[in-house]
C-alpha cells in the first residue's frame, strides 16, 4: 500500500455496482420524510426521518443508516444503522444495530417487478421485551414508503411506525 494514499485498491480500479445489488439500486442515496408511530402500550407520535442507503463498491452489500427526530423540536430520537445482503434468488438478509443496543438479524424477499422487500426477524438480541419486528418497504410513485409491525413479551405482533420518505 502506498503510504501517501490511504486506500489499498489500484487508483485504475472502477467503482462497479455488483450484480446483487442491482435489483436493489434504486434505493441507494438519501430520503427523507415524515412518519407515524404508536403501539398499545405507548402514546402515538409523529418524528422526522433520513435514511441513507451506499453501496461499498464492487460488494454485494448495501450500507444503510437511519435517524429520527422530533418534528416540533428537531431533538434527536432514534438511529440505526446496518447492512443489507440482496441474494440472486429475491432472498434477502438484513443486519441493524439500534442506539438503544436493540440488534436485528433479518431474512426476507425482494421483488423486482413490485418493489417490494418484506423482511422477518431472526433473531432480535439484547432486547428485554421485544420479541419480533417485520418490516415492508414499498416504492410507490417514487416515494420510498415503510411499515414497521413489532411483537414484545406482552403484546402480539402489531403496526408500530409507517413513513414515507422522498429521494433527496
Amino acid at each position: 500500500m502506498d503510504k501517501n494514499n490511504e486506500s489499498p485498491a489500484p487508483e485504475s480500479s472502477l467503482a462497479v455496482c455488483h450484480p446483487a445489488v442491482a435489483p436493489l439500486s434504486y434505493l441507494l442515496g438519501k430520503w427523507r420524510g415524515e412518519g407515524e408511530g404508536g403501539y398499545p402500550t405507548i402514546n402515538s407520535f409523529s418524528y422526522g426521518e433520513e435514511l441513507h442507503f451506499y453501496h461499498p463498491p464492487n460488494k454485494p452489500v448495501i450500507g444503510y443508516t437511519q435517524k429520527t427526530w422530533k418534528l416540533s423540536s428537531g431533538e434527536p430520537m432514534h438511529s440505526e444503522s446496518g447492512y443489507w445482503r440482496p441474494k440472486p434468488n429475491g432472498t434477502i438478509e438484513v443486519v441493524i444495530a439500534q442506539s438503544n443496543g436493540l440488534v436485528e438479524v433479518q431474512k426476507g424477499t425482494f421483488s423486482t417487478e413490485d418493489n417490494v422487500i418484506q423482511l422477518q426477524s431472526e433473531l432480535v438480541g439484547n432486547a428485554s421485551k421485544v420479541t419480533g419486528i417485520q418490516r415492508c418497504f414499498r416504492l410507490v410513485e417514487g416515494d420510498l414508503c415503510y411499515e414497521v409491525d413489532m411483537a414484545t413479551n406482552i403484546v402480539t405482533l402489531q403496526p408500530h411506525l409507517k413513513a414515507k420518505l422522498k429521494k433527496l
